[in-house]
């Protein structure tokens, strides 16, 4: 940001007596009121008094303002009264919403009136007048987006009349990484608050291609109702947070907590943060907005890859062989099988070729032949234009279910019967609830099942750090991998007949299906590492496979699995299970589950468990 009241330092103390004299009682006041607070990024500390989520000291004029918003507000006011010749360094250029809100409370009629060039160029080239909270669902591909992202986007005076949103401002707030760390690494920093977190403002259009084009993410765009002074309240503090350092955790300190903040700068009579003592998963944070009363509309804008899936959708398994030759080769558009069928499917056949084209572009760099054939592929489609595109809207994630699990289950194991009790910070799985989910996907971050057998027996049936699948259908027009990885500890047959706890990694990678309208099938070679106090190495390998089938049905989802595991020790363990979830409401399932373990150490197992889940935040 700027160089931070650098000159201001030497002269505040000449500047002090023009300051005037407040109060104590009135800057208690001031300084406990919500907007306060809230410019502070201020929340209780554990120990009493407060603490400040800002972890920049370039943020905080007094000595120990990140601890005292009585003592940072006494340090602002004199600040303010610092000499005008500073012009934008001065603290008025600086913390602009600051000094607005202090000028209203106090009548500071006396200020120094500095040239806040850069300031003043800044905020008319966004020109806010309205906001609208976006949302980009879920991308499994890349840790940092597993749970969906939240921005805001500032638009200008004219845009929704002139229907110009690309035009418009995006504030984002995100880990900032220098150097190229690993995905898995990646993960770990952002889990253990190993990144720093930044505000940035930036065009809206490039974030969107990010989104909708690079990352295939559908976008759900919610106008919010504030008024153009709300906004540009929100649009002055994001100009003090610049290049501001915060802590980044994935969890609870992440995009969406921070942006709740900037929303309750925007209207200080907003409680949104103190919802989320523990995590801030994205969608929960859109649902505290949408039940605020903020949000006026929304809409939808699909991915590229949805697009291109929906104009295939009516296609014939011939026709997608031409989709494919032709976006390799457009002299595929003068051959004879291509011209015999009717314009109507010519047109759906090259449109679906040209977003295939544009597909395979994402992220690449400008290929002359590549935008050739795109070129070819336009000047068609204008000569035989397609319907337009119809794209039935999915459900909207903030009305799926919460994304904390409580869950009780009864069941047996042979003869033994039990309770089982557990806790799912996050998220969801494959037989969840399914509404505003896609089909095969799972993500479960922090699973913790405690079991309590016949005689008061209890143990520690399993605890997942993480656990994630993504089983997404091949086509005859994309080819995505399907892959899955966990780690954590879980229950495992010993030689004894009895049951091991081991702490294990595993994950895999392979293709899934559609084999019919509900129903997707599912085949992965998987890897395993495990640590088991029955076996003589401390680390033992696997290899195996995964693969099964998921039906959608009318009761709500089904999966038929089975696994094996195959050590370099000798043993061998194999399994299949059945689990069958019924949606009772929203945020209420009721699970059956049933399976059938082998191992070379023990005799065949049954289980059979019958669960309730409720989904609460």
């Amino acid at each position: 940001m700027l160089k931070r009241l650098s000159p201001l330092a030497l002269l505040l103390s000449a500047s002090l007596h023009a300051a005037p004299q407040i109060d104590p009682a009135r800057v208690q006041q001031l300084a406990a009121t919500p907007y306060w607070i809230a410019l502070g990024h201020y929340e209780t500390a554990k120990l009493g008094g407060w603490r400040s989520y800002v972890d920049d000291p370039r943020f905080f004029l007094a000595a120990d303002g990140a601890h005292h918003p009585d003592q940072e507000l006494q340090a602002t006011v004199a600040a303010l009264y610092a000499p005008a010749s500073l012009g934008d360094k001065h603290a008025q250029c600086v913390f602009p919403a600051r000094t607005r809100w202090l000028r209203e409370q106090l009548a500071l009629t006396d200020l120094p009136r500095p040239d806040c060039q850069e300031f003043t160029t800044w905020y008319q080239s966004i020109d806010p007048h309205s906001a609208a909270l976006i949302f980009p669902a879920a991308y499994l591909n890349s840790p940092s987006s597993m749970f969906g992202h939240t921005l805001l986007r500032i638009d200008q005076s004219s845009t929704q009349r002139n229907d110009t949103t690309l035009l418009s401002y995006a504030i984002n707030f995100g880990a900032y990484i220098e150097g190229s760390d690993n995905s898995i690494l990646y993960a770990w920093k952002g889990l253990m608050g190993g990144y720093p977190g930044l505000f940035a403002m930036m065009p809206y259009q490039e974030k969107l291609s990010e989104y909708r084009s690079l990352e295939n993410r559908d976008l759900w765009e919610y106008q919010l109702d504030l008024t153009p002074e709300e906004t540009g309240r929100m649009v002055e503090h994001v100009w003090e947070l610049k290049q501001i350092k915060f802590d980044y955790f994935f969890f609870d300190e992440n995009c969406s907590y921070r942006l709740l903040e900037l929303l309750q700068v925007a209207r200080p009579s907003l409680d949104l943060t103190s919802q989320f003592a523990l995590t801030a998963i994205p969608t929960d944070t859109v649902k505290a907005v949408k039940q605020s009363g903020l949000v006026a509309d929304v809409r939808y804008r699909p991915s590229r890859e949805r697009e291109l899936l929906a104009r295939a959708e009516p296609l014939d398994h011939g026709e997608k062989q031409q989709v494919l030759a032709i976006s390799s080769d457009t002299a595929y558009l003068q051959d004879p099988a291509f011209t015999a069928l009717p314009r109507e499917r010519q047109a759906l056949v090259q449109d679906a070729a040209y977003r295939l084209e544009r597909y395979r572009a994402n992220g690449q760099e400008r290929d002359p032949a590549q935008a050739g054939r795109s070129y070819e592929l336009l000047r068609a489609i204008n000569r035989n234009p397609p319907p337009p595109l119809q794209i039935e809207r999915p459900g909207l994630p903030e009305d799926g279910h919460q994304s904390r699990t409580w869950q009780l289950g009864v069941g047996t194991r042979e003869d033994r019967a039990y309770a089982e009790y557990g806790l799912r910070m996050a998220y969801h799985d494959l037989n969840d609830n399914l509404y505003g989910f896609p089909l095969g996907a799972q993500i479960e971050i922090l699973q913790l099942k405690l079991r309590q057998y016949e005689g008061n027996d209890w143990q520690v049936q399993r605890l997942d750090l993480a656990t994630i699948r993504s089983l997404t259908p091949r086509n005859a027009l994309l080819k995505p991998w399907s892959w899955q990885v966990a780690g954590g500890l879980e229950r495992v047959p010993g030689k004894h007949d009895d049951e091991v706890l081991v702490s294990h990694v595993n994950g895999g990678a392979g293709g899934t299906w559609q084999l019919g309208d509900d129903l997707l099938g599912f085949a992965l070679g998987t890897v395993r590492v495990e640590h088991h106090n029955d076996f003589a190495e401390f680390i033992s390998p696997a290899a195996g496979f995964n693969g099964g089938l998921l039906w959608r049905n009318p009761l709500g989802n089904l999966t038929l699995e089975a696994k094996g595991d195959y050590f370099t020790n000798g043993e061998v363990r194999r399994s299949v299970s059945l689990n069958q979830q019924w949606e009772i409401s929203r945020d209420l399932g009721l699970r059956l589950s049933a399976s059938r373990q082998f191992s070379h150490l023990a005799t065949a197992q049954n289980e059979v468990m019958l669960e309730l889940k409720w989904y609460q935040y």
